[in-house]
Parts: structure tokens; sequence; C-alpha cells
């Protein structure tokens, strides 16, 4: 309001008031890192992302804050860890989060779009994805037939929990499915926190780990509207809105090669093939 009673003052004087402000935040590709170095350390984490969020807050005179999600999922933590600190900084600086998904937000990538006031996304944007899921390979049969034998030794009854080298345990089963429910009750809570009575639908059909597309996600009140970055921005700030993308420092040589740390011992190229592997694998549940 104050902006608008000054704006005929200073065109009297001459001087045009700087367009407003929103910078853009980008949080793309699957959330949490392999431990340790690795030849491509593309996760999303809080140690990653935490300077470019802080940044974006301490913009000078920004209207608002713009979170660019497009993530099939990946650490429940970090996408937690990530979540918290947007919305701590919100709080200090007093300043609206509005986030918007492109191709997806699933799962994880779903938990971090909930750190905004407001999320949109494409009407055919995948959207969703409120579960948890653990995945892996039982080789036990596999190693009989080829005559190997597995030989483990742990201090503590429990502590090859679920080894794939083993048959199930059932209790194991169950333990890892307890550990699940809580996972997902977490998840639940934090929707259930940000949506609130913007939720249309029932329990059943929202927390079950569905995916929609966007137009059905606003209908059961996932999202708030559809539409893109630039054009609810532009529709809500004016047409001259700024839209500066914050991104994570990085070094010369990571700017130039694309690494995260350069290490080319054969284990640190094994495992960031598997790393790539398993982002591979998330991305094409949702034909990405």
């Amino acid at each position: 309001m104050a902006e608008r009673r000054l704006r005929p003052l200073l065109e009297r004087l001459g001087l045009r008031p700087r367009p407003p402000v929103v910078p853009v935040v980008r949080l793309s590709g699957v959330i949490g890192g392999a431990p340790g170095p690795s030849l491509r350390a593309t996760g999303l984490t809080l140690a990653g992302i935490n300077p470019a969020l802080e940044r974006a807050f301490k913009t000078r005179g920004a209207k608002a804050v713009a979170l660019a999600v497009n993530s099939p999922g990946g650490s429940p933590v970090q996408s937690a860890l990530i979540t918290a600190r947007i919305r701590a900084l919100a709080a200090e600086k007093k300043l609206p989060v509005l986030a918007f998904i492109e191709d997806v937000g699933a799962s994880g990538g779903y938990w971090l779009a909930l750190a905004g006031d407001e999320v949109f996304a494409d009407a055919s944007s995948i959207v969703g994805s409120i579960g948890v899921i653990h995945a892996s390979f039982g080789l036990h049969a596999a190693i009989e037939r080829l005559g190997v034998e597995r030989r483990i030794h742990t201090a503590g009854a429990k502590k090859g929990l679920l080894d794939p080298f083993e048959p199930q345990d059932p209790e194991d089963v169950e333990r890892l499915q307890a550990i699940l429910h809580d996972v997902h009750a977490s998840f639940k809570a934090m929707v259930r926190e940000r949506r609130g009575a913007r939720l249309t639908a029932d329990d059943a059909e929202v927390f079950e780990g569905q995916v929609w597309t966007g137009r059905r996600a606003q209908e059961l009140g996932l999202i708030d509207g559809l539409g893109s970055l630039h054009g609810i921005l532009q529709e809500r700030f004016g047409a001259k809105v700024r839209l500066p993308q914050i991104s994570p420092s990085r070094s010369w040589l990571q700017r130039r090669l694309g690494f995260g740390h350069l290490r080319l011992e054969p284990d640190a190229l094994v495992d960031g093939l598997l790393d790539r592997l398993a982002e591979r694998a998330l991305w094409a549940r949702y034909g990405l």
C-alpha cells in the first residue's frame, strides 16, 4: 500500500520504483546423497541447498520466495530437514513461499512442495505418492546355486536385519514394517499440518501412496492451483517482476565438469554408477 502511494511522487521526481523481486530456488533431483565422496554428488540435501536458501531469503527487496520443485522423492529425513529449514527462514524473514511442481512432485518431492504456503503445478504434473517404500532383493537361492557360502558375524542378534543373502525372517519384516509406518505417520502429519482444511478427500484416498495429475491433485486439495512459475508470479507481482535464480555455489571444477567430488578410484566409480542407476529407477517410475 505504501509503495502504491509513493509511486506518483517518485514518477514526478523522475525516479522509477524498483520492480518487485521474487528469488527462485530450484529443488530438483533425487533427495538425499550417498554418504562420503562420490564421482557424482547430485542428491538434494540440506547441507547442499541451505546456502542457496539463505541467500534467497536474504535477497534485498524480496516480496516472496519461489520453489521450483522437480523430484521423484528419496530420503524422508532430508525431505523433512529441507522443508523445516524453509519454514524457519520464512518465519524469520516474514516472507511467503510459493512452490511450483514441474514434471514430478512425488513422495519426498511432494514433501518439499509442502514448504510452500501455496502449491501450484501443471495440469499434467505428477503429484502425490504420500507413502513410504523399501525395496531390496533376495539372493539366497542364487548363491546356493553358485555354491557360495554366506558368512556373517554380528554382535547383536538383529544387526543383520533383512540380509539379502539370507531367507526373510518374519520378525525382521515386522520390524521393518513398523519403521515404515512411523515414517509414513510423519509424512501424513506434515500433509495435514500444511494443507489442513484445504484437503477435500478422505485419508484412504490421499495417504495410500497413489499419484495423480496436477488437475486431480487440485481437486483433492493437495495443491492450490494450476499454472507455471513465471505466469503465476507475473500475475501476482506484475509483468516486470524479477525472478533471480539462486543456485548453490560450486567450484570451478564442478561448473566445468559437473562433478560433485573428483575421485576416480574404482570404488567411487562403481558407487557413482549404482547411485545413477538408482536415481534413474526413481525417475522411470513416472515415465521420465
